[in-house]
């Protein structure tokens, strides 16, 4: 099991790493997350929701993800109330004092997850969440400490040294435990070195003597990591050609902080989303469009613009407040009522009526497309208190909030450029109107979304619509960029990264250690590899 000191600490990252340098040896291998707490799900081929990461790490592993790698998912809908969904459906939204009270149900349903898949498969790589050593949530925990006590698994602690004080929060998490949490934890992994690697010879030295267990590896800071990220988005964006990490923003999305479990974002540098910044800094002001997606409170799935982050005639920014752009996008949403909301009193209703009368374009993908619309009903409170809200009025359409989801993989083509379209359905809405007759795709079972009579506008519930190639390049057409041309292939770029992953995991960790913990044995200490770590900027 890989734990983390805190949140972010590289733990799914380092998951999927494993998986595929395991895979690549042979072994069965499958990846397994106890509880998790994120805003980017992923739809199983079954039907089902887990966790973006599982997915991720599902891939690295040669496996289509499945509901049993993840089977509580908690998706925040405010900062004292999350929806809840067990072994791949929403049982309801509960509060933090109603969801520990719900714990031993969840422990049942984990344990039996965990050990379906642990008799199919010869390995089973297991995430924490968060941090162990949160002691006012260690009663009735299910995702670190506690699972690794109930099935009897060896931990392995990974910390981020990149934030600084990394002795300090090995050091710390291990003395905040009890001591029969303590006797799980059988080595350490430091991640995101970058520098001389000698002077962190001595500190490892001290640690192992502190602490009486092995560093298992030191992994480097890898630029350019192209891995769909949990949760983080960046709010504000560098400057093309600069460090997108020095600009990282605001936290979208946070956990509530009572809740416990934290996010992990996948663990990869911000800079993964500068490739291609060269080409638009020295491309002229005409060749690059500006793409402003709102950085909504409860913004959802925001790896739908992964493609357009890569893309070098694309300058994509997260925005809180409005900005100059050529494309408006109001993404998937957690509340779209309150979400809409708070774009209001940022300014964003006149920004987005002022760009469409200078003949800008807006899209808007699930929770955005509804907003998109005439008015959203939630009857039933599915997403905070029941009522209705009138919405921008932009498309011809309604929407009623159902408890059940739309849980679908989809397929079809862009009606407007015959381009192929392929991606996810992920929404608790039932949208209805005239404006439906005129779709922006056409699906393997029906039409989706919805296209303005000026076709300045158009909303989808398709999630990914930007990761086929054609259709990235027939939307940014749309949108105003002339011969697009150049949009990346995503899946070879998700392949590199997790090949490329595996070649660093398999270099500085110790590998055979590694093995030694899955088959149940203690690793031996002083046998980590001294590998010459990269420096800064490789």
């Amino acid at each position: 099991m890989i734990q983390g000191t805190t949140s972010d600490a590289g733990k799914s990252t380092l998951v999927a790493g494993l998986g595929r340098a395991l895979a690549r040896r042979g072994v069965r291998v499958a990846p397994f997350k106890p509880q998790n707490m994120a805003l980017n799900a992923a739809v199983t081929a079954d039907g089902g929701e887990i966790g973006r990461a599982q997915a991720v790490q599902a891939r690295a592993c040669g496996l289509a993800p499945e509901r049993d790698m993840n089977p509580v998912l908690l998706k925040p809908e405010s900062d004292r109330g999350a929806q809840v969904v067990l072994c791949g459906r929403a049982i309801g939204t509960f509060d933090a004092r109603a969801y520990h009270a719900l714990k031993p149900r969840l422990r049942e349903a984990v344990v039996a997850a965990f050990e379906r898949l642990a008799a199919r498969f010869e390995a089973v790589l297991v995430e924490g969440a968060g941090s162990p050593a949160e002691v006012n949530l260690r009663e009735g925990d299910i995702a670190n400490m506690g699972f690794a006590e109930a099935v009897d698994c060896p931990v392995a602690v990974v910390a981020d040294i990149d934030r600084g004080g990394v002795f300090a929060h090995l050091v710390g998490t291990l003395e905040l435990l009890a001591p029969r949490e303590r006797a799980q934890v059988r080595g350490f992994v430091i991640n995101r070195f970058r520098g001389d690697p000698a002077l962190l010879a001595p500190g490892l030295e001290w640690l192992e003597g502190r602490t009486g267990r092995p560093v298992l590896g030191v992994l480097p800071y890898l630029h350019g990591l192209v891995l769909e990220a949990e949760d983080a988005v960046e709010a504000v964006q560098a400057a093309p050609g600069t460090r997108a990490c020095e600009a990282r923003g605001c936290g979208s999305g946070r956990k509530p902080p009572s809740w416990g479990g934290g996010y992990a974002a996948g663990g990869t540098c911000c800079a993964a989303w500068t490739v291609g910044a060269a080409q638009r800094q020295a491309a002229p002001a005409q060749d690059v469009l500006r793409v402003v997606v709102a950085a909504l409170p409860r913004i959802s799935n925001h790896t739908d613009f992964d493609p357009l982050r890569l893309h070098p005639r694309v300058d994509l920014r997260f925005a809180r407040d409005p900005a100059p752009a050529d494309l408006i996008v109001l993404p998937g949403s957690k509340a779209v009522r309150a979400d809409l909301d708070w774009l209001r009193r940022r300014g964003w209703e006149a920004a987005i009526l002022r760009h469409l009368r200078y003949g800008g374009r807006v899209l808007g993908i699930c929770g955005g497309f509804q907003m998109l619309g005439r008015a959203v009903h939630d009857p039933e409170g599915v997403e905070g208190g029941a009522g209705s809200t009138a919405v921008l009025g932009l498309l011809a359409v309604e929407t009623v909030l159902r408890p059940q989801k739309r849980l679908a993989q989809v397929a079809g083509r862009l009606v407007f450029a015959a381009a192929p379209v392929r991606g996810y359905e992920i929404h608790a809405g039932v949208s209805e109107g005239p404006g439906l007759a005129r779709p922006v795709a056409e699906l393997a079972d029906g039409p989706d979304g919805a296209v303005s009579e000026d076709g300045q506008v158009m909303g989808t519930y398709v999630h990914g619509l930007f990761d086929e190639p054609a259709a990235c390049e027939a939307l940014l057409a749309w949108a105003g960029l002339e011969a697009p041309g150049a949009a990346p292939d995503m899946e070879a770029a998700r392949e590199a990264a997790l090949e490329r992953l595996a070649d660093a995991v398999e270099a500085h960790l110790d590998m055979e250690a590694v093995l030694a913990l899955l088959e149940g044995r203690r690793p031996v200490r002083g046998r980590r590899r001294r590998r010459e770590v990269p420096r800064c900027g490789s």
